[in-house]
């Protein structure tokens, strides 16, 4: 008589209760509102930036940490926070960092000194890491059929593509109508309703336990080398590419993170199991994913500067001015995109979605400085919609691997490149854009005339970024084999 089976050890998966397709989509609301407020915080706050100097006091210098301290809180601790949700439980992660930002928040509006506001947005950033590392594991958990997770990570992606745009419209009215207090206020209701809703309805996960993980030296090595790594990256524009303040850091982040990585390779329970990174389909969608934030950056932050510095707009009609990006991304996104990765594949709507965006900063390249908005702009915010195509196709791309006990690691993996790419398109285009600028005021050029040169320059080399994205994703991405839409399927209900 053969032995007994030794009993499997739990996995995330296997803990993970069934749901009815109505508590899957009271979930999915709540991890996309989650992820909404956390994207919206992080737009809202530059449409603000002018009202926080003049009333705390800020210099210069000092005011830019209003944006760093989050970027390098959030950016360095995702991969760390995916681990813990995968060992943890994703759950209680998504419910701690909801809370944490939600704090932070009203402590941000409290702030009366730069200290205190600059200590409170570091506090958002570790929340929104948290609860966001976690976000796409869950939903990928919840939602295994095909195209019904398809749709799920369509309203997932419109969140982080749309949020952008409809947190500059929101920061300009609270800050016109209010005051700046009221974007990080406004966060309150919005987080207690999320957390009010997540604790019955989010799956409870035991997790895998922190034996199958607990790798204490890899932690402290992956946090301090991207810790260190955004901080060099966001310093550039002050520092330069080959100044020491640069150069030494830089250095330091790649020692430690190649250490990361050598630890990883021999540790009996690591934090980051490598074989995640062999799925050509995962790793491929990391990089294109990369470039593509990079590149988009341009879009979302120079394309209101230019609005308000050689356009003359104010705040509230900045984001009125982009409010049609956001309504098209929404369409596209919340729309068809499902329908168009399950007929066509993600990888041959990724690459369409790639030609949309690389025409946005193609036609930027050519905004002239007195522009009309209905025939200089207008066209650019409907091309937009490639952001609604790209993204949705990119995400599941980028989870399509993912077993269900990383797929919090998978998250979390997915949102730091996310970080990473848009710090080295704050660094690499701004200081572009700077510095062609300069060159232009010295030519004898006007300040609106140099400042659209340096926005020029900048939107040309986000395109040659889209280029390069669209090269990675044809060579390394595998084509797939549309599936068609039968009767039956186009009249199922969706999530």
């Amino acid at each position: 008589m053969p032995a007994p089976s030794a009993r499997p050890a739990p996995t995330a998966s296997s803990t993970t209760p069934t749901l009815t397709t109505r508590s899957r989509r009271l979930a999915l609301g709540v991890i996309a509102t989650g992820m909404l407020m956390i994207i919206l915080d992080g737009s809202i706050v530059t449409v603000a930036m002018p009202a926080i100097q003049n009333d705390l006091g800020f210099t210069p210098a000092g005011l830019s940490w209003v944006v760093n301290a989050y970027l390098i809180a959030f950016g360095s601790l995702l991969l760390l926070a995916g681990r813990l949700g995968d060992l943890l439980g994703r759950k209680r992660m998504f419910l701690a960092g909801t809370a944490v930002f939600t704090v932070a928040s009203l402590l941000a509006g409290l702030a009366t000194t730069p200290a205190l506001l600059i200590a409170a947005r570091f506090l958002q950033g570790i929340g929104g890491a948290m609860a966001s590392a976690v976000g796409l594991g869950i939903l990928v958990t919840l939602f295994t059929e095909p195209r019904e997770r398809a749709r799920a990570i369509a309203v997932f992606s419109f969140t982080g593509a749309a949020g952008a745009s409809i947190g500059q419209v929101l920061g300009g009215v609270l800050t016109d109508a209010l005051s700046w207090h009221w974007i990080f206020f406004i966060n309150l209701p919005i987080g207690l309703a999320a957390l009010a809703v997540a604790v019955p309805v989010l799956p409870a996960d035991r997790g895998l336990g922190l034996r199958a993980g607990a790798d204490v030296i890899g932690a402290v090595l992956v946090t301090a080398g991207l810790m260190l790594a955004i901080y060099t990256v966001v310093k550039v524009e002050e520092h330069g590419w080959t100044s020491a303040h640069t150069l030494g850091p830089g250095a330091a982040a790649a020692v430690l993170l190649g250490a990361f990585i050598a630890r990883q390779a021999g540790a009996g329970t690591p934090l980051l199991p490598l074989r995640i990174l062999r799925s050509r389909t995962v790793a491929g969608a990391n990089l294109v994913q990369l470039l593509m934030v990079a590149a988009l950056f341009s879009f979302q932050i120079l394309v209101a500067l230019y609005l308000q510095k050689v356009l003359g707009y104010g705040s509230a009609r900045t984001g009125l001015a982009m409010l049609p990006a956001a309504a098209v991304i929404g369409m596209v996104s919340l729309g068809i995109s499902a329908r168009l990765n399950a007929r066509f594949g993600e990888r041959r709507v990724l690459l369409a979605g790639l030609v949309l965006l690389v025409g946005v900063l193609g036609l930027l390249a050519r905004v002239p400085v007195h522009a009309h908005y209905l025939t200089d702009l207008l066209p650019v915010m409907l091309l937009a919609a490639g952001f609604g195509v790209a993204l949705p196709a990119l995400t599941s791309l980028g989870m399509s691997d993912a077993k269900a006990d990383d797929a919090g690691l998978a998250s979390g993996l997915f949102n730091t490149t996310q970080q990473i790419g848009m710090a080295v398109g704050i660094a690499l285009l701004s200081t572009l854009a700077a510095s062609r600028t300069d060159e232009l005021l010295a030519e004898g050029q006007s300040r609106a005339a140099a400042l659209t040169g340096g926005y020029h320059l900048a939107f040309m080399v986000g395109a040659g970024f889209l280029v390069a994205a669209f090269l990675v994703a044809l060579a390394v991405l595998r084509p797939q084999r549309p599936k068609p839409l039968t009767t039956p399927e186009r009249d199922a209900a969706t999530v």
